[in-house]
């Protein structure tokens, strides 16, 4: 062995003995005696930031137990002695006792649950609480305790029956506070097991519950649907259907639809006016996905409205024309431009015009255009960015005509074009710089095709008549060439080979 190693202090062994503790480093910081024990603190506990601690102005590890921890990973197991004192550490402890456990239920019943759609589940369950929560297995329980088997139920859903077993446990508030953790959709599913089984308090949760939350379309559906197969007496059932049903009879009803219709066509706002049209109009409409069985806007309602508007539109063109008496003159609403006024009363009838069309009503309307006798006058006479709203009507009726929308006799057709053509001539080249809308393309093959369903002498006369308005202005002229073309060939080449054949 080198002289100069030197020979390493061989660890000292020690005992588990409460006495004389061993040196260790963490035993430095207690006592500068190590071999002298440290009194055990009796009574008093000092917890860091309390009022002692600051008093005594000792240092954490200074007030442990010094026989609790006698080196690094190694815990010395206290005597009987010292069994008293850590109780007393505990009982000065800050926490609130814990309540003593409940009382064990007694779980005497085996529920066999077996899914429609596969799977099964077992349910230890106290038979008391099930047959206090429910009709249905108060007498299930009764027959399984003659018979001395468990219950077996073949139930829709495993999940959503399980939870409706596990509400029986719970109170009310405790069923309410599960119940918006669950969501409305699965509650419902809850109430539907509820009504089946006869749990009381859970149909009373979930009514409760479901009344006082907002729903969606998909879950008012289901809604409707579960109370169109169970019978609830509750006072939040008449709430809930107070929400999916309206009660009144059919005479006390209020005409919504008309009402709405009504307060569009006077709005003067026209972003508002413009939001609401769309609304109602897809509520109206023949593709709409709600009910129609309901809706209260007749015929003659939509007619109603519509002659207001045009009385307006009438009254409107006097005043552009100066041919309004004074004192009528004086009633009026002047305080917006006069081209905006006309502008929107045109924008009502459009609309109007277009809820007949989906719903096909729209026939008679051609009738009643074709004899505004008055509005034609006028037009004659109006300023050109003005009187071209009068065409934009026009214009509606001609695209919905040549594209097989709107089927009317032919008196009605003949009369639409005989008023109205000329002017939809004059007015082509405003439609085009102000269209709000309009296709124009799809106007000039409308034109074209709506004559082309007159008699060849009718048809004769009005092509005559673009054909001369066309070679004058050109492109301020709707192109109706195709459909010239077409009554060409009918009128000569076709019908000179049909003298010929005879």
């Amino acid at each position: 062995m080198n002289r100069w190693s030197r020979r390493k202090p061989r660890r000292r062994a020690w005992c588990c003995s409460f006495a004389l503790p061993p040196s260790s480093p963490e035993l430095t910081s207690i006592s500068k005696t190590p071999h002298k024990a440290q009194p055990f603190p009796k009574r008093s506990v000092s917890v860091p930031n309390s009022p002692q601690s600051a008093k005594s102005g000792l240092p954490i590890v200074g007030r442990i137990d010094p026989r609790r921890i006698l080196s690094p990973g190694r815990v010395s197991p206290i005597d009987s002695d010292s069994a008293p004192a850590a109780s007393q550490l505990r009982s000065h402890s800050f926490r609130a006792p814990s309540p003593p456990p409940p009382p064990a239920a007694a779980l005497d019943v085996k529920l066999k649950l077996r899914g429609k759609n596969g799977g099964s589940m077992v349910m230890e369950v106290d038979s008391e609480v099930l047959g206090a929560n429910s009709e249905v297995f108060a007498g299930l329980i009764a027959d399984c305790k003659r018979g001395g088997g468990g219950a077996t139920m073949e139930v829709e859903n495993l999940g959503v029956f399980s939870d409706t077993i596990e509400l029986m446990f719970e109170d009310d508030d405790c069923i309410t506070k599960r119940l918006i953790n669950f969501g409305v959709f699965r509650s419902i599913d809850i109430l539907a097991v509820s009504a089946t089984i006869m749990f009381t308090k859970g149909v009373r949760c979930c009514l409760k519950y479901l009344e006082a939350v907002p729903w969606t379309e998909e879950e008012e559906e289901k809604l409707r649907s579960l109370f169109a197969r169970f019978e609830f007496d509750d006072a939040a059932r008449r709430d809930i259907l107070g929400r999916l049903y309206l009660h009144d009879s059919v005479d006390s009803r209020p005409k919504v639809a008309q009402q709405l219709v009504w307060s569009i066509s006077t709005s003067e706002d026209a972003n508002a006016r413009t939001e609401m049209k769309s609304l109602v109009k897809g509520l109206l409409c023949k593709s709409s996905v709600y009910e129609k069985n309901h809706l209260d806007l007749s015929k003659e309602d939509l007619y109603a409205v519509c002659d207001s508007c045009l009385s307006s539109l009438i009254s409107l063109f006097e005043e552009a024309s100066d041919i309004m008496p004074p004192e009528r003159l004086m009633t009026k609403d002047t305080i917006k431009p006069l081209i905006e006024r006309i502008s929107r009363q045109v924008d009502n009838i459009n609309w109007l015009l277009e809820i007949m069309l989906d719903g096909q009503v729209a026939e008679d309307f051609v009738d009643v255009w074709a004899h505004q006798e008055k509005l034609l006058k006028m037009h004659d006479i109006a300023s050109p960015m003005i009187r071209y709203e009068l065409s934009r009507v026009s214009a509606i009726l001609f695209v919905a005509m040549g594209t097989r929308k709107l089927q009317c006799p032919l008196e009605a057709r003949s009369g639409l074009l005989q008023a109205w053509f000329g002017p939809m001539l004059l007015d082509f080249g405003w439609l085009q710089r102000c269209k709000k809308g309009l296709d124009m393309k799809a106007l000039e093959e409308a034109m074209g095709q709506t004559l082309l369903t007159l008699p060849l002498k009718q048809q004769y006369v009005l092509f005559m008549e673009w054909f001369r308005h066309f070679s004058r202005h050109g492109t301020e002229c709707p192109n109706m060439g195709k459909a010239f073309q077409i009554w060409w060939r009918r009128s000569f080449l076709r019908g000179s080979e049909a003298v010929e054949s005879r």
